[in-house]
């Protein structure tokens, strides 16, 4: 850093109304806690009853984590059910991109859009309670019935592919199986996985707890 030039400041020490975040000062090392909950909003509002997490309010976030001083690795905790497609996946790229430590927990859903977002960590969890649904892309409202337009869906789903696969040990070709099964879900195609299947699997790296994914982060700090 250059003589007189502004340090980076760390994110609200306790913005859990606002943002649901937290930063934690311990002796082992200062963590900031990011939460994903409910559908995951990109450049259209939702209703204002549904839960959602506004990407608007994680890229400075996390961008402020990553050049922060002050902090030394980031917890997300996830419970989605998933939500915009970009705006998933430019949280994900972000989270991806850190050189700090990183740590995702999945507790509860970890849903469609959910699952490039737990496997950006450098080291995934998932709770064995939990479990993640994978389906193709859905679109909605007008659909021009064009081959352009389904075009487009495959390469939004060739993306989403190419970032859980690498970023995670399960192969393209089995994470397309499970996209595509059809004896699972009611009207619609798509599996769903247990906490252990989805480290079997190679998603997900340990099915674990907060103390589980903790105890990694604060391990990789010191080891960093």
């Amino acid at each position: 850093m250059s003589e007189g030039a502004p340090s980076i400041q760390a994110p609200a020490q306790d913005a859990i109304a606002e943002t649901g975040s937290i930063t934690a000062h311990t002796a082992r090392g200062v963590v900031h806690c990011i939460t994903i909950v409910g559908q995951i909003e990109g450049h259209m509002e939702l209703p204002a009853q549904n839960k959602t997490t506004k990407y608007e309010h994680l890229i400075p976030q996390i961008t402020a984590v990553e050049q922060s001083e002050e902090i030394d690795g980031l917890l997300v905790l996830l419970n989605t059910v998933g939500g915009d497609v970009e705006a998933g996946l430019a949280i994900a790229e972000l989270i991806a991109g850190m050189r700090k430590p990183t740590v995702s927990l999945v507790l509860g859903g970890g849903h469609s859009i959910g699952v490039p977002l737990a496997v950006a960590a450098k080291r995934s969890f998932i709770a064995a309670s939990a479990a993640m649904t994978i389906h193709p892309v859905r679109m909605n409202g007008t659909i021009i019935a064009v081959p352009q337009a389904f075009a487009y869906l495959a390469k939004i789903e060739e993306r989403i592919v190419d970032f859980i696969t690498g970023h995670s040990h399960i192969s393209a070709t089995r994470l397309q199986q499970l996209m595509r099964e059809t004896g699972q879900l009611t009207a619609d195609v798509g599996t769903v996985i247990s906490g252990k299947q989805a480290v079997t699997l190679g998603l997900i790296d340990q099915v674990g707890t907060l103390a589980d994914a903790l105890e990694a982060l604060y391990g990789m700090i010191e080891t960093a």
